[in-house]
């Protein structure tokens, strides 16, 4: 029966010609659409779940005192802690993203490149798939090195490095001790090379205070521990060894939730990706529904043709059972057919899909579980835009329309009308939507930034860049290529850190926000073009006393109440250190246009720098610079 069925929907569809070339390819486009869609859903909801310990692995989280918010920077030593001080913990890991080392190999020398310093057991914690090495024994050694087959490509022309030598920054060499398999789009790591921390500890830039939240720390806990329970337990790790109860807490967040539920309020989850994939969910459904509610209309609409076939089969003897269940093998192989085309549309978008988006998805057509899902897919397709017509042809009174009796309903409101309305009430929604989107994006894009970027250039120290800043700085100026220079810890579209235990004139016992950090050498005003509000920016050469000079933003100014913030003192008591405020500027954009400015201090001299910031002269064209 099943086969006569779909033998009949056959010879249907190919009678029908333009008509069936119209349905089907309304119906491919809207699964199209729906698969793109679906497709990065899947790569959202698949963040990191193909490590073997993803139930027993947590992130670091600090909660501050004051205004509870949560950061996912720990203090360096707290994973040390947790390791010696708590039996629960089968191991840690810390990791700190650095990417301003020269690369050299094989007569190729690279700067930019994504690398992350990491404890040994870091390699323990995550599986991430090895092509050379064993897994279990790296980075043990101060000069071993695991790099990834992108960048044994890149350096060495195979991917087949193991055992090779690589220069960091013209000073060290390191022996490859593993390579790793390209890392998947579905993780949150991004790096090419991991170096051992026991070199950054050699590098002098360790930093073993319990005052400072800049290390990003994993913990691996045994089978069967309580998490609630063992976050009470370490709540107040940071207070015990910094000997002091007014700085932040900290707890354990699973790795489940890092990609979806990474936006906090009060301390507690709220949201974050999690949003835009439900969103983004809703969306595919919507397109997949407009195109079934448009095969249900196109259906419909030959309803008086269809009609006396119904009429001539149901006097044969076909029952209104049989009849619904032919239409719906029409509609299934309508679905197929243009399911299978939806498939080629997807493959032939998906590269300037994935431009879109910023990331690699595929196909997985290797996959037999893909194929199940989309046999499901198109199978629920087809009986979703099938099922109206199907039993709205199948109702039809066979004595009336043989005797040409038959009349579409002239009802004010019918299902095929309400259809219509449905059809173009979502596409509506989904226009305005769009437009408003685009206008939210258009808002953000043009939103003032608070500083310049026109000629401004950052540039990460690398190599000996750093050594000789005075010098380039010096050339620069004297060349006329730039018209200032500044040190700085980050670029100017980024936070270099946070931190908390300021004290300033007036605060509460109870006050102790998150605040973000910067740093400039001289001239950070002039150099990006901020605009100052009081008092001036930082000069250490006609300002001797300005290593320990701050600037501060409007927001922090608000934040820690000061009337008269120039010439206020903010000192941090555990480091022993007095910062005085010599000027305001105002507001700018740090981090993500879409995110609230936060209180920022920029430190003078006394603290660290990480790059420089170039502005160059507006007299000059950018090839001539």
């Amino acid at each position: 029966m099943l086969k006569n069925h779909f033998k009949t929907a056959w010879r249907s569809l190919r009678r029908g010609g333009l008509f069936s070339v119209i349905n089907i390819t309304g119906l491919a486009i809207g699964m199209a659409g729906a698969v793109l869609i679906l497709l990065w859903l899947l790569n959202e909801i698949s963040f990191d779940q193909f490590h073997q310990n993803k139930d027993r692995l947590y992130q670091a989280y600090g909660l501050s005192a004051e205004d509870h918010n949560a950061i996912d920077q720990t203090e360096e030593p707290l994973g040390p802690a947790l390791k010696q001080e708590y039996p629960e913990v089968e191991a840690t890991a810390r990791m700190l993203d650095y990417d301003n080392f020269l690369v050299s190999a094989g007569g190729h020398h690279f700067t930019g490149i994504q690398g992350s310093f990491v404890d040994p057991s870091f390699l323990k914690l995550f599986s991430f798939p090895v092509a050379e090495g064993d897994p279990q024994d790296q980075l043990e050694n101060l000069y071993s090195m695991v790099i990834t087959q992108k960048l044994a490509k890149r350096l060495f022309g195979t991917v087949h490095a193991a055992g090779k030598i690589i220069r960091i920054d013209s000073s060290d060499n390191f022996k490859v001790t593993g390579v790793l398999k390209d890392l998947p789009p579905n993780t949150r790591f991004h790096f090419e090379y991991l170096l051992p921390w026991a070199y950054f500890k050699k590098l002098g830039w360790g930093n073993d205070t319990w005052m400072q939240n800049w290390i990003t720390t994993f913990v691996l806990l045994k089978p069967h521990t309580d998490l609630a329970v063992f976050n009470n337990k370490i709540k107040n790790i940071a207070r015990v060894h910094a000997n002091r109860d007014d700085i932040w807490t900290q707890f354990l967040y699973p790795l489940s939730r890092w990609h979806l539920y990474s936006r906090f309020e009060n301390g507690k989850p709220a949201g974050g990706r999690i949003d835009t994939v439900r969103l983004f969910g809703l969306i595919a459904a919507f397109i997949l529904l407009i195109a079934c509610i448009n095969f249900m209309n196109l259906g419909t609409a030959r309803s008086e043709k269809r009609a006396k076939e119904v009429g001539i089969r149901k006097v044969a003897g076909a029952s209104r059972k049989l009849l619904i269940g032919q239409f719906l093998a029409e509609a299934t192989l309508t679905a197929a057919i243009a399911g299978f085309l939806a498939l080629i549309l997807v493959q032939l978008t998906l590269p300037a899909f994935n431009g879109l988006i910023n990331t690699r998805l595929s196909i997985p057509f290797n996959s037999i579980p893909f194929w199940l899902a989309a046999a499901a897919f198109i199978t629920g397709t087809g009986l979703l835009a099938g099922s109206y017509p199907a039993f709205f042809l199948s109702s039809f009174n066979p004595a009336g329309v043989l005797k040409g009796k038959f009349k579409n309903s002239h009802l004010w409101i019918s299902p095929r009308k309400t259809l219509v309305v449905v059809q173009f009430t979502f596409a509506t929604i989904m226009i305005i939507s769009t437009l408003v989107v685009s206008h939210q994006i258009s808002h953000v894009q043009e939103r003032d930034k608070g500083y310049s970027q026109n000629n401004l250039l950052y540039v990460a120290f690398s190599g000996k860049t750093g050594e000789n800043y005075p010098l380039i700085k010096q050339e620069l100026i004297r060349s006329h290529i730039a018209v200032a220079v500044t040190e700085t810890m980050a670029p100017i579209t980024e936070r270099g850190a946070n931190t908390w235990g300021f004290h300033w004139p007036g605060k509460g016992p109870n006050e102790d926000p998150t605040i973000a950090l910067f740093s400039e050498d001289a001239g950070l005003v002039k150099t990006a073009g901020l605009q100052l509000i009081a008092g001036r920016d930082i000069d250490i050469d006609q300002y001797p006393t300005d290593s320990f000079a701050v600037l501060l933003n409007q927001t922090a100014v608000r934040t820690m109440g000061l009337k008269s913030p120039v010439g206020s003192l903010l000192t941090v008591p555990d480091d022993k250190t007095t910062w005085h405020v010599v000027g305001v500027v105002k507001d700018f954009i740090v981090n993500s246009p879409f995110e609230d400015i936060p209180p920022l201090v920029i430190k003078g001299p006394a603290t660290w720098f990480n790059g420089m910031h170039i502005k160059f002269n507006p007299a000059h064209s950018t090839a001539e610079n």
